[in-house]
């Protein structure tokens, strides 16, 4: 396995999504690593968020919006998706054991990990309408 070269730009990254719980996307990083890092591109924050979720030390979260969502938090827990506004929300079901297991048992192979999302409408976008 080769050694990962330092990154300034990757370990902002990386730093930048750590304690938050908002999920966000690739370009409000950029914007708000444009602060203290001016020359960084939009190209450069796509590239290190696709092999920071390569190696597993963040998670990538398709919203249907068309725009990826970031998490720092990489144990297993589920999100509530937006359908109106694409937020995404942090749900730590308490045990989803029993969902693996009965997938388990009506799948041929073995099941060794799974994503959960759940979508519909935030208290947010709901209190809006």
């Amino acid at each position: 396995m080769t050694t990962l070269k330092y990154s300034r730009q990757r370990e902002a990254i990386k730093h930048f999504l750590q304690g938050r719980t908002d999920h966000p996307t690739a370009d409000t990083i950029y914007t708000s690593l444009r602060e203290e890092y001016p020359n960084i591109s939009l190209g450069t924050v796509y590239r290190n968020l696709a092999l920071l979720s390569e190696i597993g030390e963040i998670a990538k979260i398709a919203t249907g919006s068309g725009a990826e969502h970031y998490d720092a938090v990489v144990a297993q827990h589920q999100h509530f998706i937006c359908n109106h506004c694409h937020r995404v929300y942090d749900i730590h079901l308490s045990n989803i054991d029993s969902v693996i297991e009965a997938a388990d048992r009506d799948f041929p192979g073995r099941i060794e990990s799974c994503q959960t999302n759940f979508y519909g409408i935030c208290a947010e976008c709901l209190a809006d309408s």
